[in-house]
């Protein structure tokens, strides 16, 4: 199928890989000109290191140039971080096309955020927006145009919006995740799958002290301890609350489950927590003011738990004080902004409302 990817980081390089990899056309688009020449320098290559080897795959197009890599796209693939969504959705949407799906992997309700600049920009078109609770892949860039996939993803729940259009949404991304995905109902619900603001938070605020000593730190390894285990099942059980408040029914993936031996298996699979930590890749210079952790997972994914815990009327007390202490870290007052229900204007929603909207959609 023709696929376009979005971005130049560790998830969009894994994308773009994989899918060239199993026989895609696949476009690439970056802002950075100066990469992109680089890029198309080496013949628009990428090196795919996983535990089948090394693979040096080559991409249809790689460019600057949003509209030819989105036009007669089927799938178009965003994993760049929350915080650049806006502006890529600016751009994005005036060419967007009938029946094209935009897959957010995670997104925080990205969604909205990608629904709303289409219509705000006139584009009538018929097109899905689909988000999940995870990076289909556990990956790094080794090099400018190399990445290794530790982990494909075995799981991955998906949300739709609008969710009338649910079925063909999932099943053009099913062809690109073959056997992987599973509908989940609305974009909110995919977006309350979300793994990052439940796993990243704890980790890098009880880990703060050695983060900021060493010059590398594994969250992962050393800094997972069964002290910070407890405080994120505890984040884990407010966000499944809001969940089953608000109706969406199991399975919530716990994160528990990715850490278990047994159970339900999670969306790596079975032991891919030791596999992280056996690849290395995750003993990382961590900046906590600037890191996407900070940003995205703390910042914007429990400004968005604790928002719409209160259109729930659930209680979310670790949610709200990770988000007063990373303000503290930042020297910010991450109760203002962030992304909320009144930040994505939708405030004015009750929750039967909101449901309506997530269903049909602008109209």
């Amino acid at each position: 199928m023709k696929i376009a990817v979005l971005g130049g980081g560790n998830g969009s390089f894994a994308a773009a890989g994989d899918f060239a990899l199993s026989g895609h056309e696949v476009r690439l688009w970056r802002r950075d000109a100066d990469q992109v020449a680089a890029h198309r320098a080496t013949g628009s290559r990428i090196l795919v290191q996983d535990h089948n080897g090394r693979h040096d795959v080559k991409l249809a197009l790689v460019t600057t140039d949003i509209a030819k890599v989105v036009g007669g796209a089927e799938l178009v693939l965003c994993p760049a971080p929350a915080f650049a969504q806006p502006d890529i959705a600016r751009l994005l949407a005036p060419h967007l096309e009938d029946d094209q799906v935009v897959f957010l992997p995670p997104a925080t309700f990205g969604s909205m955020i990608f629904a709303q600049a289409a219509r705000d920009a006139g584009n009538r078109a018929r097109v899905s927006f689909a988000e999940t609770g995870t990076l289909p892949w556990l990956t790094r860039k080794h090099g400018p145009f190399e990445v290794a996939i530790t982990i494909r993803a075995k799981r991955l729940p998906v949300g739709v919006f609008p969710l009338d259009q649910a079925p063909h949404a999932l099943q053009v991304i099913g062809r690109a995740f073959p056997s992987v995905i599973e509908g989940c109902g609305d974009a909110l619900s995919g977006a309350l799958m979300n793994a990052g603001p439940i796993i990243h938070p704890p980790l890098i605020v009880m880990n703060a002290g050695p983060i900021e000593h060493f010059d590398r730190w594994d969250i992962h390894k050393e800094g997972t301890q069964s002290s910070i285990r407890r405080v994120t099942d505890a984040l884990d059980a407010e966000r499944i609350a809001v969940r089953e408040a608000l109706g969406y029914g199991a399975p919530h993936f716990p994160l528990a489950h990715h850490y278990a031996k047994e159970g339900e298996i999670w969306m790596y699979g079975r032991g891919s927590h030791d596999r992280l930590t056996d690849s290395g890749d995750w003993r990382e210079r961590i900046v906590l003011t600037d890191h996407r952790y900070m940003r995205e997972d703390l910042r914007l994914g429990l400004s968005l738990l604790a928002s719409v815990a209160g259109l729930a009327g659930v209680a979310t007390p670790l949610a709200r004080a990770f988000l007063a202490i990373g303000g503290a870290i930042c020297g910010e007052d991450f109760a203002q902004g962030g992304r909320t229900l009144k930040t994505l204007s939708l405030d004015h929603l009750g929750k039967a409302e909101l449901k309506e909207l997530l269903r049909r959609g602008f109209g």
